[in-house]
This record gives C-alpha cells, structure tokens and sequence, in this order.
C-alpha cells in the first residue's frame, strides 16, 4: 500500500512539476507574450509601447508567474480550465472538444493498429498451431518497412496518392467517417507494424514452452493453443500499447497538420506557438491524465492475463534463440542507400537552376528536380549524412537510457507516461524557450522523450523474466542480485530490447525531420530530409517524385534497420535452449513394444555399497 502511495504521489510530482514550467513558460521565453498575442489577434496593429502595455493589463503578466499559476490551479477546482488569451473564450469546451476528436481518431487507429499487427502474427500463429514452428527467422520486409515510417511520412504519401491522385477518399478536413479513414491509417499502420514485429518476436517462445507442447498432447486443437500463446504474449507488449495509445491521441501533431483535425495534439501546438497558456497549460494536463490513465490499464490488463504467476515465479522465459540472420538482405539494403549516398555527395544541393524546375526523373537528375530547379539526389545525399549519423546516435543514447531506467521501474514508470504524454513538438518548443533554436533543438526534443517505450519494453521483460523458473532456481542456489542481473536477466532481455531500438531508428531520423517539417529545427536551404517534404509537399500532385524520393530512401533505411536486428541474438543458455517444436501426438514416432522377459536385467547391487548421496540444504 506505501509502494502505491509513493507511487502516486511521484506521478502527481511530475505532472505539478511539468504544468509549474509550462506556467512560468512567457518569462523564459526568448519573446514576449504580449507582442506574440497580439499578432495572433490583429496582425495589422502597431505593437507600440501602450498596446502592449494594456495586452499585459489584460492577462495579467505584470503580476508574475506564480501569481497566474496560482488563479489557473485554483479554478481547475471549480472545474474551469481558464480563458484564452487569444479568442477571449473558455478553454474548457475548446480542449474537451478537441480530445473527443483526437479520441475518436485514436479508437480507429487503434483498430487499424490491431488488424495490421493480426497479420503480420498471422504467420507465426499459423505455423505455431500447426507444430510446424522452428527456430526464429528474422524477415517480414514488407513489416519491417512499414513499421520504420513514421506517421506524418505515411500521412503525406497517403494523402497524395490516395486522396488527390486518385481520388478515392478526401484527404483535407474532419465532416464525417469518410474523413477519419486516411488519417487513421497513417497513424495505425505505422503502430500496428511495430506491435506486430513485437508480438512476432515473442511468439515463438510462448510456442515452446512446456504447457503448449501438454495442450498438444492432450489433443487440444491448435486454434486454441495459439490463443493461449497469444495471450501468453501479451502482457509484456501491454506497456508499449499504452504507449501508442497516448501517442497516437497527442502526438499526432503533424498528422493533424497534414489533414486539417482539429485534435488535441494540434489545438496543443497552436496554443504553443501562439503563446496562449492557457490552452496549452489545459492540453498539457489532458494529456499527461491520459498517459496516466493508459499506464494503469496496461498495468491491470497484465496483471489479469497472468494471474499470480508474477508473484509465485512460476512463468517460463520467453525469451529463445533466433535462427542467425540472413546475411545477403542487409547487405544488399545497405550496398544500395550507401550507393545513392555516394553517387549524390559529389552533386551541388544548392545549384539553382529556374529553368529546369519540377523536372522529372532523367539521366540528368535521377531524382527529378525541386521547386528551385535543384538536383534532388544531390539534396537527399547531402542530407542523409546529418540524418543518418543524428539518428543513430540519438538511438545509441535512448537504447542506453531506456535499459538502465527501465532496471528502476518504480522511478521511471511515472517518467515514461510522463515523456509518452509529451508531443516532440511540444518539448521542441519548451527547448527552444529555454535553449533558444539552433540545430541542437530537434535532437535535444527528440532525446527527451526517444526512450520511454524502450524503457517500458525492458521493465515488462524484465518483469516477467524475474519471475521465470530457472531465476528462481539460480536464486535458490545463492546467486545474488548482480549476477542474476549480469548472467540471467540481461542476457535475456537485451536482444529483444536492442532489436526494438533498431525498429524504432528511422522513426528516430523522420521524428527529426517532422519538426523540420512542422517549422523547428534546420531551416533553408539545408538539404535535411523533414525540409526536403515539407518545401515539396506543395507540388506533390504535379512532381511526386519530389516527395516519393525521399520516402523510398526512409522506408530503405527501415528494411536495412529491421532486417540487421535479426542478427542480435540471445545467448544459448540454460534459459534460452529451444525446445522441440508442438507436434500432433498421433504423428510421433511409436517405440516397438517388446517383451519385459527379453530386456536385459539390472545388475543387482547391495545397497550399502551405493554411495551415499550428499545433504543439500534448500
């Protein structure tokens, strides 16, 4: 009961902690308040010294923060969440509307979500039901691809193929269901492949152990022993579900921008820009109660799929060796993306030429041309070197942190909702208030929040290999807690940890070049690859090669990603030696029955002359 006291008095900390900074926001801000609203209501009105001194009157700035802070925490008791410095109007029914839709958007990307993630299991389950699973193979190119492109990528390419080329359905605005399709794939495609390539990782384990190979003997139909392994898979990716929950509810920013929703995450990036505290203060809090909400559900879903075998130590290791990884795959990803890298690099990706603009693919330019008559394969060469080197270091850094906090669970579970909860926008934003902007913002954003779901990922692991049988076992033979961790625990949890940081890279590379895209970070002409979308979305109808360009270099950087995680392997222990796959018991191999009379006798020994066995304290 103290543990969960505590527990809730750290989350309560942080929240209070992180609304005080959002509040103390305009006076550490490089700009000024007044000047920011000001604009926002009537850009053509001359901010001279008495306009803005009656603007500070009016909000209240002249009193200081913590008197603000003080009349915004009084009146959440009341129910009222402030007024908006920029409408005049309450931000109560503006936030709670914008939740709804970001809500609504959220339930039919979780459905997505799900549906993609079925089919790539679909699979291993079927092979698993059948007794035909073998050791694990890394592969699912197609998966791997998806899962590695970020949501507003998939947003762009699926509003200009699907909703202006052809036509299919609208790509702009939030009237109907028609509208919630195309969003609601772009977030729930990207989520559901990584769920997917997730559960796939653990299946295979869930398959060999001993109850499965029972359940077969006993003539359980295959149906239901995948069911059971599936259910037996869960829980340890019900942390990361909550965490595609949240994110898919507040950063979905930049999707929200593509197809003009009214959400939580964009009314939230508005506020933002505009300065307007109260609504971002509101919003903030919106979305820190929801990760919260969302951990607790996650918490309660595991607890009721296993039961007490968390705290009995009576769960298997999921966790098995993988066949080695196909060599040639990486190979010939890697041969090609550094190929495109080294044909561009000699290009200029600043030569203008209006002559030749919006040109297509030619001997020329291999790429086509931009607005600007510039080469595209010079510009996405050039750009890829700062990308790709960012992304994996920012990768290196979050896989780092993300294991050692997640060793600390009860410190970092209330972190981890915390920094889910955060849009990278938004932290980009708090970073370039006090930080001011430069190159180093997007990375410092992006290294803020980029380890929650690798931290979560280690504490269910974690959580559930503690309390498998040979932990017990080992522990009962007087290992301490650092061995336990160094040689059993570790081990274990590490590859699987590691192959999901290796997932999570080039959303890592486009989770820096959407803040390009949405305005932060580099700036023109830089040749990054968030500028590069965002300066050619205009003229995706007429030149989308200007856009697919760079998106076929992303989604080759995700396969390269994906298919070189298949070669980060567990260790062959005694924790992780595969088992015989479940067979169908009539298909077994009968020994020939013989007659007890003709099998050769044990030779009779007295039992004195046995030696004597040796007393083992428990």
């Amino acid at each position: 009961m103290r543990r969960q006291a505590g527990a809730l008095l750290w989350r309560a900390g942080i929240a209070v902690a992180l609304v005080c900074a959002i509040g103390v926001l305009p006076w550490i801000s490089h700009t000024d308040p007044a000047l920011t609203v000001l604009r926002t209501r009537s850009a053509d009105r001359d901010p001279t010294p008495e306009v803005l001194e009656d603007i500070r009157a009016q909000l209240g700035l002249d009193a200081g923060p913590l008197h603000l802070l003080g009349s915004w925490v009084g009146g959440l008791w009341r129910g009222d969440l402030g007024t908006s410095w920029v409408s005049g109007g309450e931000v109560g029914p503006d936030v709670v509307r914008a939740l709804a839709v970001s809500l609504l958007l959220m339930g039919v990307a979780l459905l997505v979500a799900v549906v993609t993630a079925a089919l790539i299991c679909a699979r291993t389950l079927h092979l698993g039901a059948r007794g035909r699973l073998g050791p694990r193979r890394a592969g699912g190119t197609g998966s791997a691809v998806l899962a590695a492109l970020p949501e507003f990528l998939t947003a762009t390419v699926l509003a200009t193929v699907v909703g202006v080329q052809l036509g299919w359905l609208p790509a702009l605005g939030w009237y109907g269901p028609r509208w919630t399709v195309l969003p609601a794939l772009a977030l729930g495609l990207p989520a559901g492949a990584v769920l997917g390539r997730l559960l796939d990782d653990l299946l295979p384990g869930a398959f060999a152990e001993p109850w499965a190979q029972a359940a077969a003997a006993r003539g359980l139909t295959g149906r239901r022993v995948a069911r059971q392994a599936l259910r037996r898979s869960l829980p340890g990716l019900l942390p990361n579900t909550g965490l595609f929950a949240v994110g898919l509810t507040g950063g979905a920013v930049a999707v929200e921008q593509i197809f003009d929703i009214p959400g939580l995450g964009r009314t939230t990036l508005q506020a933002a820009l505009a300065q307007d505290l109260p609504v971002l203060q509101a919003g903030t809090l919106l979305l820190v109660l929801l990760a919260a909400a969302a951990a607790g559900l996650a918490r309660l879903g595991t607890r009721l799929m296993v039961g007490p075998a968390l705290r009995d130590g009576a769960l298997p290791s999921l966790h098995r060796p993988t066949a080695p990884a196909r060599g040639l795959q990486p190979l010939c990803y890697g041969a090609v993306l550094l190929g495109v890298i080294a044909v561009g690099l000699p290009r200029d990706p600043l030569a203008v030429d209006t002559g030749a603009r919006l040109r297509a693919p030619s001997a020329q330019h291999p790429f086509g041309t931009d607005a600007l008559g510039r080469d595209l394969l010079a510009r996405v060469a050039h750009g890829a070197l700062d990308t790709l080197l960012l992304a994996l270091a920012l990768t290196a850094v979050a896989l780092v942190t993300g294991v050692l906090l997640g060793l600390v669970p009860r410190l970092s579970g209330p972190l981890v909702d915390t920094a889910t909860a955060l849009p990278p926008v938004l932290v980009a934003l708090l970073v370039t208030a006090v930080a001011g902007g430069g190159p180093a913002t997007p990375a410092l954003a992006v290294a803020a929040v980029a380890w929650g779901p690798l931290a979560a990922h280690t504490s269910a692991l974690l959580r559930q290999e503690r309390a498998a049988l040979h932990i017990t076992a080992t522990r009962a033979l007087g290992a301490g807690r650092g061995y336990l961790l160094r040689h059993e625990l570790l081990p274990a949890v590490l590859p699987s940890v590691t192959r999901h940081a290796l997932l999570r890279l080039p959303g890592i590379a486009l989770s820096l070049a959407s803040l390009a895209f949405l305005g932060l970070g580099a700036q023109p002409p830089s040749p990054e690859w968030g500028l590069l979308l965002a300066e050619n979305q205009p003229y995706a109808e007429r030149a989308p090669w200007a856009v697919l360009a760079p998106a076929a270099l992303l989604a080759l950087l995700g396969a390269l990603a994906v298919t070189s995680a298949g070669g980060v392997r567990p260790r062959r222990g005694p924790a992780s030696r595969p088992t015989e796959p479940v067979t169908d018991p009539a298909s077994r191999p009968t020994e020939p029955v013989t007659d007890p009379a003709s099998r050769p006798a044990e030779p009779v020994t007295d039992p004195a002359s046995r030696p004597a066995r040796k007393a083992t304290a428990r």
